[in-house]
């Protein structure tokens, strides 16, 4: 299935990197016992134990890192399909739930009464944030950042859409009135949303911005920039994912053509993303840098208009585009009517809000119950034994858009069509070799003392001669081992 058009969207690299919460929780009553620094090298221990390092490339082209402030983290192999991504981003969840398996077994066969949990969220109990992060490969030209910046309004409202829904703690919900929720602990759209404090900077930690300005391509920096965009929300349903990146996609697509979203400029972005985040009708009124006011539905409404113009005149999309801008629609209706059932099999935040408000329901409690906070931890929590999201989907009320046996496969496959093939090849060939091998995004080395560095500054380019003689370099010096090595 494809819509009609005269051209396929430009070919582009994309990617996810999601840092996960780590918590060791008691098994019985009791203070936990490993504090997140503790719970991140356990959880690692494999990975060092094999590779000396907490920071290794995979088979399946993912990079699988503890990053600053003992957080687990997840980047997936560069992707130029939808499919691939989804794939390569649910991978990284079952990398995760796998180390914490082999992590809880250790601390019950040591008596550590303690059982590690790793989430795919952006909040901890304390209100620390961490954060989810996109990658959009782009053409190096003169007027980048002021196309950039055009997007941050999309940035801003697409929160309605896929955030990954959030209850605020009391203090919050007092500032917010039009939020859905009981008592004073109120549900809203993101969990990302109220840690913003820029638009656009090249700070990532200090201002929090919605666009990280780093110029760092990993790829030939005269032909590419890679647009770094750290708002979004970590995401369990693949239908909120598939939206956040082809949406994306698409609107970079009409920019480059000629498009032009430079009149909805927000007066206020950081005090529109809070705005917006809080008020769960849609209805959020945004000032415009004109003059003019636009709700937070209207935005994404307006958004959504040109990319079918777009569509319409110009372009042929996949299948996951196609169903892209359908959620899209649906999902402002869905906001539009107060009707979150509508989607609630495709988007995170209506998936959770019904979760929650059925339970309140049937329980007679609020939002305020520590019942309900444990219920929503377990939708983010990546195992299959203590997390919602497999049950949800092997029930029908999460929507898979890539089967979970493409998913597994991703784990030591990587994308066929990118540079990540070529490093997921020599990896794993490595590995199978006991090879010492250095790798970044963009080189090789064969620790030989002979091997020159291969550099892969194309990341389109799925075929490389040079790889080729690196793999033959490896099994001949294999073969030169002494016996036993």
């Amino acid at each position: 299935m494809s819509m009609s058009g005269s051209r396929p969207p430009a070919r582009r690299i994309f990617g996810v990197e999601t840092e996960y919460g780590i918590t060791c929780a008691p098994t019985s009553d009791g203070l936990p016992p490993l504090d997140a620094d503790h719970a991140a090298r356990e959880l690692f221990d494999p990975v060092v134990q094999r590779s000396r390092s907490s920071n290794v490339f995979t088979r399946g082209g993912a990079r699988l890192y503890l990053d600053v402030g003992s957080h687990p983290e997840f980047a997936t192999a560069e992707c130029d399909r939808l499919a691939d991504l989804l794939a390569q981003d649910r991978a990284g969840e079952l990398v995760m739930a796998d180390l914490a398996q082999q992590a809880n077994a250790r601390l019950a066969a040591a008596g550590v009464p303690g059982r590690i949990h790793l989430l795919k969220n952006n909040r901890d109990a304390e209100g620390n944030g961490f954060g989810c992060h996109e990658n959009y490969l782009v053409r190096r030209r003169g007027d980048f950042w002021n196309d950039a910046r055009t997007l941050v309004p999309h940035l801003v409202t697409r929160q309605i859409l896929v955030g990954a829904g959030h209850i605020t703690a009391d203090a919050e919900a007092r500032r917010a009135p039009h939020s859905s929720g009981l008592g004073y602990s109120s549900y809203v759209f993101s969990q990302r949303a109220d840690q913003m404090w820029d638009a656009v900077s090249s700070a990532t930690t200090r201002a929090r911005p919605l666009i990280n300005t780093r110029d760092e391509p990993h790829a030939d920096a005269e032909r590419y920039r890679r647009m770094h965009v750290i708002v979004g929300d970590s995401n369990v349903a693949q239908g909120s994912t598939l939206l956040k990146v082809a949406a994306m996609d698409l609107l970079l697509d009409y920019l480059e053509s000629g498009g032009d979203l430079s009149d909805l400029t927000l007066a206020d972005p950081i005090r529109a993303i809070r705005d917006t985040c809080h008020d769960l009708s849609g209805g959020a009124l945004l000032e415009l840098s004109d003059g003019r006011t636009m709700t937070s539905l209207e935005m994404q409404a307006e958004h959504l208009d040109r990319l079918r113009n777009h569509v319409a005149g110009d372009l042929e999309v996949t299948e996951l585009h196609a169903a892209a801008l359908d959620l899209w629609e649906r999902g402002l209706q869905a906001v539009r009517l107060q009707q979150p059932e509508l989607v609630a099999t495709e988007l995170d935040w209506a998936a959770k809000h019904q979760l929650v408000t059925r339970y309140c329901q049937l329980h007679g409690t609020d939002l305020a119950d520590p019942r309900v906070t444990r219920l929503t931890l377990a939708y983010h929590d990546v195992s299959p034994e203590q997390g919602l999201r497999q049950r949800l989907e092997n029930a029908g009320m999460l929507r898979r858009f890539v089967d979970d046996e493409a998913c597994r496969r991703a784990i030591d496959t990587p994308p066929a069509t990118t540079r990540a093939h070529l490093r997921g090849v020599v990896v794993a060939r490595a590995e199978d070799l006991r090879r010492d091998l250095t790798v970044d995004w963009v080189s090789l080395r064969l620790d030989d003392g002979a091997s020159p560095t291969v550099t892969l500054s194309d990341p389109f380019c799925a075929a490389d001669e040079r790889v080729d003689a690196l793999l033959e370099n490896m099994e001949h010096s294999a073969t030169d081992l002494p016996a036993g090595v």
